[in-house]
């Protein structure tokens, strides 16, 4: 692999009612509330600064609105591969709720009935990595929190589970990049992060 200095600009969408109240949203496609719309049209400065030359974002509404929001709706091309995890049976359920029914579950660890392990999600992470990496240009990336995280790991070169250990907020930016040739995180779960 080549020297390279572009960098990968992961945005995770705005706020949406279900996010606020921490209910797992896979497919369940909900729009961004008036704070998430605000928060979204905040990031729009920093990622004008940046030479995207390809962007991409998930078919839900909510990232396609931050990405439209952030400026890049007409440039984005849309990824199924970067729809969030499906929860299957858990979709729109807390954690909490959750482990009533399933004590000591984790998501990382034992995915979800009916819907995607994280194997599943690591598996659709790595066909957008080999897009980000084939296109070797800076590129912008809007999607889902738990499907993020994967991505970071995996661009890493860790397991899927690994998203485990990367908090990430509504309206965040997070930025990919290389030390050398070496994949590794730039920036993470930053509100200034391109500043």
């Amino acid at each position: 692999m080549s020297d390279r200095s572009h960098a990968i600009v992961l945005v995770r969408h705005g706020e949406t009612q279900w996010s606020r109240e921490g209910r797992h949203t896979g497919r369940t496609d909900l729009a961004l509330t008036d704070r998430g719309r605000a928060a979204a049209r905040s990031l729009a400065g920093r990622l004008a600064q940046r030479r995207l030359q390809l962007v991409l974002v998930s078919p839900s509404r909510r990232a396609r609105e931050t990405c439209e929001l952030c400026g890049l709706g007409a440039a984005a091309g849309t990824r199924t591969e970067l729809l969030e995890w499906d929860y299957g049976e858990y979709e729109g359920l807390t954690t909490a709720e959750i482990q009533q029914r399933r004590p000591g579950w984790s998501l990382w660890r034992d995915g979800c009935p009916a819907g995607e392990s994280a194997e599943d999600v690591g598996a659709r992470a790595d066909i957008v990595i080999g897009e980000l990496r084939a296109a070797a240009s800076e590129a912008a990336v809007f999607a889902h929190g738990h499907l993020l995280r994967v991505l970071a790991a995996r661009w890493i070169g860790l397991p899927p589970c690994a998203g485990a250990l990367l908090m990430l907020a509504t309206a965040s930016l997070s930025v990919l990049g290389y030390e050398r040739a070496t994949p590794a995180l730039a920036h993470w779960n930053e509100a200034h992060a391109l500043e």
